[in-house]
């Protein structure tokens, strides 16, 4: 069996971080979304990975030919964003198996789920279900009706009155080879794409046989906070785990460690876990690391600086007298002395975000800053809650930002 993961997303609700790097790039647990996909498809026992990426190929210049993830991989670009089916339809050439797997590249996919997948797929079509009572999410996602052990419908992103049934698609499927018949006969949906759940509907007024399977574990990534929610689920799974780094004197350890290979961490630092640590990375003296802290690889943390729930990307340094809480900060970001990322409103409101012309209300009544790569924070700047401030933007000492900032942006 072959797989073909579909990554070519453009993510613009994930903004600024996506001004840089793919959505299926971003970082859970210091590894991109995509690589996950990539490790649990091979534990599922498929090897031959077809990747859909964009025209940038920044996915292929990262991944290569997949050998050193132990696995064979073959690239198409997706010139036009015409649309899921049609990202399928252009692999054809690559699919040599009778069947193969279809993934979303930008969810957070167990292995289990890819696994329990490839062991029950029968007929033409299998697809992994999630009880979804959510009405609004429901509406995002593909409802389908089931009977008995059988999938007879699918609506893709229903109204309300359209839902068939509290079960949902995720994006996982194995497909028989009739699927890319199915593709050709369709045409383009009002939003002028060609989508799969159109084709699929097809296979089944053709009589051709859909099966489910169902899971309890998916982590969706629509908007940037989703991270966190992806990165929380990995660590408490994850095994504490040293990888050479070294520990000093009077350091505190409290719950579950995993630390990178020539990582240090300074005497004085207080570590509550799970908290995750990279390679080459520089921790302390004397800060506070807090549960679900995950730190990329040559990240620098220094003396008085707490971090809470937060993602830090390669390269950023936090070197003293900050506070990050509930935050997700790009590659190559640069705290001066003091600044503090806030994470909670004074009216104790969830906190909500300006996603392009909405804004959307989190869920969340402690969020931090979405910071974009390259950003330089001066001596201390306050960031208030749920705010966004753009890639290789530079924010003057003292600046209390209120409203979001664009990306290359200079706040004086």
């Amino acid at each position: 069996m072959q797989a073909i993961i579909l990554a070519a997303g453009v993510g613009t609700r994930m903004l600024p971080l996506t001004s840089t790097k793919p959505k299926p790039m971003l970082p859970i647990a210091t590894k991109p979304i995509l690589e996950h996909i990539i490790n649990a498809t091979k534990k599922a026992g498929v090897k031959d990975i077809v990747i859909v990426q964009d025209r940038g190929k920044y996915i292929e210049k990262y991944f290569g030919s997949g050998e050193k993830l132990g696995v064979k991989i073959k690239y198409v670009v997706q010139e036009q964003k015409l649309g899921t089916a049609h990202a399928i339809s252009i692999c054809e050439p690559h699919i040599k198996s009778e069947n193969f797997l279809v993934v979303n590249g930008d969810n957070f996919v167990r292995v289990d789920v890819l696994s329990n997948l490839v062991r029950k797929h029968k007929g033409d079509a299998t697809i992994t279900l999630l009880e979804v009572l959510d009405k609004e999410l429901m509406g995002t996602l593909s409802t389908v009706k089931i009977e008995k052990d059988r999938i007879t419908k699918i609506v893709e992103k229903p109204k309300p009155h359209e839902i068939l049934s509290p079960y949902a698609s995720i994006g996982t499927y194995a497909f028989s080879k009739y699927l890319f018949d199915a593709i050709r006969k369709i045409g383009k949906s009002p939003r002028g794409e060609y989508e799969l759940p159109t084709a699929m509907q097809l296979l089944l007024d053709e009589g051709k046989k859909m099966y489910f399977v169902k899971t309890q574990y998916w982590q969706h990534i629509s908007y940037p906070w989703d991270l966190l929610t992806a990165n929380k689920m990995f660590l408490d799974e994850a095994k504490a785990k040293f990888r050479g780094g070294e520990i000093e004197k009077n350091v505190t350890i409290k719950g579950k460690l995993i630390l990178g290979k020539n990582s240090v961490i300074k005497s004085g630092a207080y570590i509550e876990g799970p908290v995750m640590i990279g390679d080459n990375c520089t921790i302390g003296p004397n800060c506070f690391l807090r549960a679900y802290t995950c730190l990329g690889d040559n990240v620098r943390v220094g003396n008085g600086v707490e971090i809470k729930n937060s993602i830090v990307m390669n390269g950023a340094h936090i070197p003293h007298l900050s506070y990050v809480g509930d935050s997700i900060i790009g590659e190559n970001v640069n705290f001066g002395a003091g600044a503090i990322l806030t994470n909670f409103r004074l009216d104790g409101q969830n906190v909500k975000v300006q996603i392009k012309d909405k804004v959307v209300d989190s869920g969340l009544r402690k969020l931090g800053a979405i910071v974009g790569d390259n950003v330089k924070f001066g001596s201390n700047v306050v960031v208030n809650p749920g705010k966004k401030i753009g890639a290789n933007s530079f924010i003057w000492p003292g600046r209390v930002i209120t409203e979001d900032v664009p990306d290359n942006s200079e706040v004086k």
